[in-house]
C-alpha cells in the first residue's frame, strides 16, 4: 500500500515575493492564518506557531528556505509523528503565482488516513486564507473558529 501524502495548489493574483513574505513574516502570517508566530521563518530555526482555538502551540522546525521560491519545514503533522510540509511557488506573471503545497508521507492506516482527512483540510483553509488576504486585504479564520474556544 503507497503512503499517504497531501497535495494541494492554489493561483494567487500577488507576486512570488508578497506571498513568501506572507508566509514567512509572523505579522503577515498571523494576519490571516495563525495567532502568533514567535518569530520571522529562518532556516534552521524553530519556531512556535500558535492558532487561537487551540490550547498549546506547535513547533515549527524550518529546514529550507529558498526566496522567493519555496519554503520548506517540519512539524508534529499529527500526534506522535512529524512530517514535513513545503511550499513551492511557481512564478506565472509578474502579478500571478501558482502555489503548491505537500505534506506527508504517512503510512496508508487508521492514524495516517486520520492525519490525511484533517491536514488536507487544515492546508486547504491556509490557501483559501492566503488567497483572501493577499488578494483582499481579508482574514477568513476571524472568527471562524471561536465555536472550538473553551
Amino acid at each position: 500500500m503507497e503512503a499517504l501524502e497531501i497535495q494541494l495548489s492554489i493561483q494567487i493574483a500577488r507576486s512570488q515575493r508578497w506571498i513568501f513574505d506572507a508566509i514567512t513574516e509572523p505579522e503577515k502570517i498571523s494576519s490571516y492564518f495563525i495567532s502568533h508566530a514567535s518569530g520571522r521563518m529562518e532556516e534552521g530555526e524553530t519556531l512556535r506557531w500558535t492558532f487561537r482555538e487551540y490550547p498549546e502551540s506547535f513547533p515549527v522546525k524550518i529546514l529550507k528556505l529558498r526566496p522567493p521560491e519555496n519554503v520548506i519545514f517540519e512539524w508534529d503533522g499529527a500526534e506522535g509523528y512529524k512530517t514535513t510540509v513545503e511550499i513551492v511557488l511557481e512564478k506565472i506573471s509578474d502579478n500571478q503565482t501558482l502555489v503548491k503545497l505537500t505534506e506527508g508521507k504517512m503510512e496508508a492506516s487508521e492514524a495516517g488516513i486520520k492525519w490525511f482527512g484533517g491536514n488536507s483540510g487544515g492546508w486547504m483553509n491556509f490557501l483559501d486564507c492566503l488567497k483572501a488576504y493577499t488578494e483582499y486585504g481579508i482574514n477568513l479564520r476571524k472568527g471562524a473558529f471561536d465555536f472550538m474556544i473553551k
